[in-house]
């Protein structure tokens, strides 16, 4: 798969880069995809809720009445899960919802990500370039004259590595994800209308091992 390499005005620079097949033509692993993205949202949850059982909450341990006679039901505690203030059951407890997955399947669905992202048309090679000092605003024109509303279209901005300019010139734009190249991640991959990449970075596919591709 080849794409054409567009400047900062959205012209063609004449240059190519050779995206390769196994990756951006693979077939998807939908179910291998389904794992990631749930392993990358089970990992942001810190798992910190708690809610008191009877033996926790605040209150007499005193039999509210006896137990026969009254033409009740019979009454223990007022820290009976019936009563208002009472304990809650099986209410949620402190856990660690982290999902494990091993390498090849972490390939597996990156792989997937970016070939659906390719069959989608909605990835664009940007020449490499800086701005100095950072500006919002110079960032946005590069993404409009790449064809991408960055006020309706969320988008993936890749690079070879962290690159502070760049980084500090999109972080005040709520639409616009960044990450260096070895980063990239399943769930921003999918998250994104437009995976952009600078020429540098797009290069990196052909040094990359080869991929995992699915049975």
């Amino acid at each position: 798969m080849q794409l054409e390499v567009l400047n900062i005005q959205g012209e063609k620079t004449g240059r190519m880069v050779e995206l390769p097949d196994a990756i951006f033509a693979a077939k998807p692993h939908h179910h291998v995809l389904y794992l990631a993205v749930k392993q990358y949202l089970a990992a942001q949850r810190q798992g910190t809720h708690k809610t008191k059982t009877r033996n926790e909450v605040k209150g007499s341990t005193r039999k509210l009445h006896r137990q026969k006679g009254t033409g009740g039901s019979r009454k223990g505690s007022i820290r009976n899960p019936l009563y208002r203030g009472g304990g809650t059951v099986f209410g949620p407890q402190p856990r660690d919802y982290t999902l494990k997955l091993n390498k090849k399947e972490k390939d597996l669905a990156r792989v997937s990500a970016f070939s659906i992202k390719a069959s989608e048309g909605a990835i664009r090679i940007v020449e490499d370039f800086q701005i100095q000092p950072p500006r919002t605003k110079q960032f946005v024109n590069v993404l409009e004259a790449l064809g991408i509303d960055a006020e309706m279209k969320k988008v993936l901005f890749v690079t070879p590595d962290y690159q502070e300019s760049l980084f500090l010139s999109f972080r005040n734009i709520p639409t616009v994800n960044g990450s260096a190249f070895k980063d990239v991640h399943t769930y921003d991959i999918l998250n994104a209308n437009y995976l952009v990449f600078t020429e540098q970075a797009a290069r990196l596919f052909q040094q990359a091992q080869e991929p995992v591709e699915a049975e």
